[in-house]
C-alpha cells in the first residue's frame, strides 16, 4: 500500500529526514517510535503532504501512485488520513456538519453525488454507536471546549466516517489519561481491517499495550535505525532511547 524509498526532507533548509525506507501493507499496523526531534511527526507531515516540508530526495507512493505532486487535499481524497497532536477548534461548526462536509467533498472528488441525508444520518449513528459517542457530542462545535480525550475520540470518529486506506495517528496518546487512552485505542482497534493500514506515532510503549502493532520502527536523526515486532517496544521501555542512539553510532 504505502512505499517510501530513500526519503530525505527538510524545512527551511534544515534537514530532518535522512533516508527513510518504509513499506506498509494492507491489514498492517506499524508503530513509529523515537526520541523528541527524531523526525516522527515530520514523517507523518510529509506523507500527508504538508507544504512547509520539502522533499529533497526519494519517493512516496500509495498503491503504486507517486504522491509528490499531490497537495494535502488530493492525498486525503486518495485515502490518507492524518490525526493531529493538537486538533484545531472550529467554533460554530458542529461535529456532524463538519463530517457531512468532509464526506461530500471526498465523494465529489471521486465523481459521486452528495450522500443522501438519510444515508448520512444512518452512517453517523452507526459509527457513533460503535465508538460509544454520545449523540449530544455530535451537536457541539468542533473541538471547542473539548477535553484532550474528547478531541482524540472525535478524530477517531472522523477516521471511522471517512474510512481511509491509510490512517496516520500522530501521538494520539498525548495528554490522555488511562481511561481516555483505552477508549481511543478501542476505537482504533475496531477500525483495523484487511483493506486498510494504520501508522501509530508515539513516544511510549503504553499505547502499544492497547493497539498491538505488527511492526515497530525506531527513528533516530531522521533515519529508521531499528525495526522489529511489538517486543522491540518493550525493550525500548526497559532500556530507553540512549540504547538505540548508542547502537546507531556503532
Amino acid at each position: 500500500m504505502l512505499k517510501i524509498k530513500d526519503l530525505h526532507a527538510s524545512i527551511e533548509d534544515k534537514k530532518i529526514l535522512n533516508g527513510i525506507n518504509l513499506e506498509v501493507n494492507s491489514g498492517e499496523v506499524h508503530a513509529i517510535m523515537g526520541p523528541n526531534g527524531s523526525g516522527k511527526s515530520t514523517l507523518a507531515s510529509v506523507i500527508a503532504g504538508k507544504e512547509e516540508f520539502e522533499i529533497k530526495k526519494g519517493s512516496i507512493a500509495l498503491n503504486g501512485e507517486d504522491l509528490e505532486e499531490l497537495d494535502p487535499e488530493e492525498r486525503a481524497h486518495k485515502g490518507i488520513f492524518l490525526s493531529f497532536q493538537y486538533p484545531i477548534e472550529i467554533p460554530g461548526v458542529s461535529v456532524t456538519n463538519f463530517m457531512k462536509t468532509a464526506i461530500n467533498a471526498s465523494r465529489k472528488a471521486r465523481g459521486l453525488e452528495d450522500m443522501p441525508a438519510n444515508q448520512m444520518l444512518k452512517l453517523i449513528r452507526e459509527k457513533s454507536e460503535m465508538l460509544e459517542i454520545d449523540r449530544k457530542f455530535l451537536s457541539r462545535s468542533l473541538n471547542e471546549g473539548f477535553s484532550g480525550g474528547e478531541k482524540k475520540r472525535n478524530e477517531i470518529f472522523q477516521m471511522a466516517m471517512l474510512e481511509p486506506k491509510l490512517a496516520i495517528l500522530d501521538e494520539t496518546d498525548s495528554g490522555l489519561d488511562i481511561d481516555a487512552l483505552r477508549i481511543v485505542a478501542n476505537g482504533v482497534n475496531k477500525l483495523r481491517g484487511k483493506d486498510n493500514a494504520i501508522i501509530v506515532i508515539t513516544h511510549y510503549q503504553r499505547l502499544l499495550e492497547y493497539i498491538v502493532p505488527d511492526f515497530v520502527h525506531v527513528l533516530h536523526e531522521g533515519r529508521i535505525v531499528k525495526s522489529g515486532t511489538k517486543e522491540l517496544a518493550l525493550e525500548l521501555e526497559e532500556k530507553g532511547y540512549d540504547w538505540i542512539k548508542q547502537e546507531a553510532t556503532v
